[in-house]
């Protein structure tokens, strides 16, 4: 359970043993070497469909599929063109409701900067750095403002990171930095460091400073509620409904190696409710965000990154 990453897909498959009256094992893994024994103790209890969770199971998964050719893999956050044929990825353009974070902090900051850093400089943390940065430079383009970010360069792919999603006083201690810099609103894309940031923040807040947070993949208002009083909103990845579908798909016949790519458009992604900080997003920009979710179905407005999945 870290309140984000991992809890999400876990969610999916309480929900579909739920839903479709399956059973279900999990293991969490403690180190690295634990992924290749904890896959393989899932093929031998008779699991039929198997899901992992982030990139670094991406070889484990691999090597056990591929020595598995009957049972079927899913994985979340990783794709790989050399993936056997019973693996199938989970993956987001989170790029898209990360643009319009990045809108919404534009639109609500007080000071004019905004900030994000990373976990680890890999496409599914800089994926939501790219779509923030450029959904701010989209509000800057549109109202004629100048609002900045910092901690990324999308042109250079270069900015601030943590070096893993372990380091919760690092977190803290960036989020600090940023704030002291005159940022009010920070966007941590590093999973369980996230804690850090929004540490900071509640300590800003109770000096008087009107600092915000945005959470990212869950709905941090829900899965940290310890930070509720100062998110914003968050850059959800619907997990729970993709591991559900591909479950639900599985138990009916029709698993397939195409990627599942969570969208907007398919809700795979979204911006999160305002909650306790509704008051703070004015009405008009409440509706601007309404179409501008509309216009990047549509197309309309282009949301580019290097980052973005493909099938």
């Amino acid at each position: 359970d870290d309140k984000s990453f991992n809890q999400s897909g876990y969610e999916g498959l309480q929900q579909a043993v739920k839903d479709l009256g399956i059973q279900e094992k999990h293991v969490q893994s403690k180190a690295d070497t634990d992924y290749d024994p904890n896959l393989r103790s899932m093929v031998q209890q008779g699991c039929k469909v198997t899901v992992t969770v982030g990139f670094l199971l991406g070889d484990a998964t691999k090597n056990i599929a591929t020595a598995n050719p009957n049972n079927h893999f899913a994985i979340i956050d990783y794709n790989d063109p050399t993936f056997p044929k019973n693996v199938k990825p989970i993956v987001y353009d989170t790029a898209q409701a990360a643009f319009m974070a990045g809108y919404l902090a534009a639109g609500t900051t007080k000071t004019g900067k905004v900030a994000t850093f990373g976990g680890i400089n890999i496409p599914t943390v800089t994926i939501f750095m790219d779509g923030f940065a450029d959904g701010v430079k989209y509000y800057n383009d549109k109202k004629g403002k100048s609002v900045q970010v910092i901690g990324w360069d999308k042109a250079k792919q270069d900015g601030t990171f943590v070096g893993d999603f372990k380091q919760v006083d690092k977190g803290k201690v960036l989020t600090q930095g940023f704030l002291d810099q005159g940022a009010d609103i920070v966007l941590p894309v590093a999973g369980p460091v996230g804690a850090g940031a929004g540490s900071a923040i509640l300590e800003a807040k109770a000096k008087g400073k009107d600092a915000k947070l945005i959470w990212v993949d869950s709905d941090g208002y829900l899965t940290a509620p310890e930070y509720k009083s100062v998110i914003l909103s968050s850059v959800q990845k619907t997990m729970a409904t993709a591991v559900e579908t591909v479950i639900k798909d599985d138990k009916d016949g029709k698993f397939d190696a195409t990627p599942y790519i969570g969208t907007l458009d398919n809700g795979g992604v979204a911006l999160a409710p305002f909650h306790d900080l509704d008051s703070a997003v004015p009405a008009d920009l409440k509706s601007e965000l309404d179409q501008l979710k509309k216009d990047i179905v549509s197309g309309t407005v282009k949301v580019e990154s290097k980052s973005s999945p493909t099938k």
